[in-house]
């Protein structure tokens, strides 16, 4: 029935229930477990200088730096075989796989300047000189020491430097300037039985190498199944200095001098 309003014009307040059910109260996820240093479970270990570096590198990396990535197979038979020849005629000195991946993109990149870069919120700095940094695993975490100018050195020149370098790394002796001023980076887990992976750009640079294991594969050859070896790469490319064309065509580059590997030192 309608209401009246009273006669002397006060006002009438009505009441109306919801003709639905109540809505059920939001029920709210229980709370995870945090892990606490004071938690007798857990041993807290202070951070190194090393660690709260690449920390604070790769965070800045990662949120900054739009990443793209590159996969490409890499027929490592003739790459393996002339590590081979080398060391031989190199004897009792020695080269690795990486020495020869580190000489081969250090010789694409100067040829490919557009990848030698670092992006700035005004310009793209292009690099005249090729610094190489390559990734070393130590017992506190990882270093990146540079070899300069890898260029315009020999294969046996960028074995014996990498090798002082990874030394120097392991006994915690490197210098603030042995990590600094690279161009671009190599960071190879192929020894740890790693078949391929993507790796994070060390700012400022534009791109990083990422390189797996050389593996034992049957392969196609002239239309025969022959046993062959493989190896995978993964680039990972800064966009915002570098367009996808561009990175193609570096590590296209790069696979040819990998798989004619007489092109590194010619």
């Amino acid at each position: 029935r309608p209401v009246r309003a009273p006669a002397d014009g006060s006002s009438v307040r009505t009441s109306r229930r919801p003709s639905g059910p109540a809505a059920p109260r939001s029920s709210r996820p229980p709370p995870r477990h945090r892990h606490r240093a004071d938690d007798p479970d857990v041993e807290a270990v202070p951070l190194n200088r090393f660690r709260k570096v690449a920390a604070r590198r790769l965070t800045e990396s990662k949120q900054n730096a739009p990443h793209f990535y590159l996969n490409r197979e890499v027929d490592a038979e003739a790459l393996v075989a002339f590590r081979k020849t080398v060391n031989e005629a190199l004897a009792p000195a020695k080269v690795s796989v990486n020495d020869l991946v580190v000489k081969a993109c250090a010789t694409a990149l100067r040829e490919h300047p557009a990848v030698n870069v670092s992006y700035t919120e005004e310009s793209l700095l292009f690099h005249k000189r090729v610094h190489v940094g390559v990734a070393v695993a130590v017992e506190d975490g990882l270093v990146v020491p540079v070899v300069r100018d890898a260029d315009r050195k020999s294969v046996s020149e960028i074995g014996r430097e990498t090798r002082e370098l990874a030394g120097r790394a392991r006994d915690g002796k490197l210098s603030a300037n042995d990590m600094s001023g690279g161009t671009f980076s190599v960071s190879n887990l192929g020894m740890f039985g790693v078949d391929s992976f993507s790796a994070v750009i060390n700012p400022p640079e534009a791109a990083i190498l990422a390189v797996g294991a050389v593996r034992d594969e049957p392969v196609v050859r002239d239309g025969q199944v022959v046993p062959g070896k493989r190896m995978a790469v993964t680039l990972s490319v800064d966009h915002r200095a570098c367009d996808g064309a561009t990175a193609a065509a570096f590590l296209a580059r790069l696979a040819e001098l990998l798989e004619n590997p007489l092109l590194i030192v010619a």
